[in-house]
Order: C-alpha cells, then structure tokens, then sequence
C-alpha cells in the first residue's frame, strides 16, 4: 500500500508501507456495522411511492462484524503528516468504475483529516480470521457509523492533500438530491441513518390466540439505540421492546417484544428506534432522487389465522 504524505502544500513524497508492516503496528479490534447508504430503497418505491434509481434494497445490506486492523491516525503520523493537510482519501485496486459508458476511474472518496484521525481502520482481519477478498482483502477501511462507500475495500494507496479533494463519490453519487434539498444537493454522505429489521419473513404467519415473541435489531450511526417501540397494528399503537443488548455506537442492538394477536386478519408490524444522539426513526422518509439514506419504520407485512 502506498500512501502520499504531503509535508507542505505543492510537496508529493509517496511513503510505502507493505502488509508485514501494518500488520507490525499496534493493531485495535473494533466490533462495527458497514452499511450500504442505499439499506432500504426499495421502500421509497414500496411505502411511499416515490421513484428513485440504484439497486431496490430491502434492509439487506448491512452486516456487522468484529474488525481487527491499525488506526488510520498511527499511519499517517509514521508517514510524517503534513500540518497543512485537510482531507485524506483512500483508493481501492478494485477494476475502474464504469457509469453511462465513462470511466469514472478506482473508487476513492476522501475522508476529513478529523475523521481520518479519529476512529477509523485499516483492517485485515475480520471475525478473528483473515479478511475475505470480498470484503477487501488484503486491507480495507473501516469508517464506523458512516455510509459503507467511507470504508474503500482493496486498499492500495492513500492521499493526503493541503487542498478538498473530490471524486464521484463524494460529488456525484452519495449525496442527496432533491426537491427537500438545495439545487446543488446536500453535503457529502457522512453517518449512517436510524433503522430498524424485523427478523421475520415478509408475510409470516402467526396464530390467534397464541403466544409470540418477536425479535428484530435497530441500529444508528448517530449513536447508541437505547429505546426500540414496536406496533403489531400498523402504528395505531406502540409498546416498549426489550433490549437484549447494552447500547453500544457503531453497531447493532438486538430486541423482542410478546405477541397473542387476537383474531384473524392481515395486518403491518413496525418497529421504531431512538438512539442516543435523540432520533427517532419517522413515519416517512424524505426522499431524495437517488434512494439514499431510508430511515422510516418499514411496514413488516404478516397474517393472522
């Protein structure tokens, strides 16, 4: 991995630093959820009618896993950081991007040199084993709470520059565009929105009259989720769930609530979470043109017989 250190404005000096050596620093094991900026798109479409573009997730896209890497912060230091450096932006050595038949290049997006040196990772193991070449092998970025496309898989250089750096994906894509929005879209991506996951199949069937126990996970980038409300009525309705989980920032908490539905029929399960930082999931989401960012209680369709 090669990384550009600048030691002032104008100055390029490349610093290499190979696997064996990141693999020598001192190394962080970080338990984090990465996430998709478009979890949930689909439902735009599907809850509010809305029509956005990109892929149709449901809540899908999200995994949590226990990382095991070094501080972005102690590489950039060893490489002799700049003191006039503002933004640092992670490149991978996946093949170039292609969109509408143009080249957008490698994927890259640079990162706030105060982000850089806060919490994130160069991570090369994942769940106590060497990280999968799909999610980035040999060394990725883990950026927590942010928007998956932070956390650049296939590492192979870094720049630092004196000046805001762009690419696509802080331009173009990853930002939010829209009639709520002005004319040249919202500030780039950062953390990740509230939500909340049924661990349910969509249309499951219960039984009248019997006991059930529901179970489902809520997560946000803005904080711990310390409060999940749950409605088996279609959101007349709510009552507390049990967390199951001590509240933690950066990653899931696991939750259930009892169920004895009364009679037969159709009916929408919601779920909403409150994290730490104060937000409430809402009713509806405001969308933007390209489906980002969906953070309303999804409607959890099952029946009743």
């Amino acid at each position: 991995m090669g990384e550009r250190a600048a030691r002032h404005p104008g100055e390029d000096r490349p610093v290499e630093f190979g696997y064996d050596d990141l693999r020598a620093l001192p190394a962080v094991t970080r338990t984090a959820f990465v996430e998709c900026a478009g979890n949930g798109r689909s439902y735009y479409t599907t809850q509010q009618g809305e029509t956005v573009t990109g892929t149709p997730w449901t809540l899908g896209a999200i995994g949590v896993a226990r990382w095991r890497g070094v501080r972005l912060a102690d590489v950039l230091r060893r490489a002799g950081l700049s003191p006039y450096a503002v933004d640092v932006q992670p490149r991978g050595l996946d093949a170039e991007y292609v969109s509408g038949g143009e080249s957008l290049g490698r994927v890259r997006r640079p990162l706030p040199l105060a982000k850089a040196l806060d919490d994130v990772l160069l991570a090369y193991e994942m769940n106590g084993e060497r990280l999968p070449y799909d999610h980035g092998y040999p060394v990725r970025v883990l950026v927590p709470s942010w928007v998956g496309i932070a956390s650049i898989k296939w590492v192979g250089d870094i720049e630092v520059s004196a000046q805001p750096l762009y690419s696509p994906w802080n331009t173009t894509f990853y930002r939010l565009f829209g009639p709520s929005y002005p004319e040249g879209g919202s500030a780039p991506l950062t953390r990740q929105a509230t939500k909340s996951a049924f661990e349910l199949a969509s249309g499951a069937t219960f039984t009248a009259g019997r006991r059930h126990v529901l179970h489902g996970r809520s997560w946000s980038g803005a904080g711990a989720v310390t409060r999940v409300d749950v409605s088996t009525d279609g959101g007349v309705n709510w009552r507390p769930a049990r967390l199951h989980d001590r509240p933690r920032a950066g990653t899931w908490t696991r939750w259930s609530l009892g169920w004895q539905p009364d009679a037969p029929g159709a009916t929408h399960l919601l779920a909403r979470a409150t994290d730490t930082a104060g937000r409430t999931q809402p009713g509806t989401a405001t969308p933007n043109t390209q489906g980002y960012l969906f953070d309303a209680g999804v409607r959890h369709p099952v029946s009743v017989v």
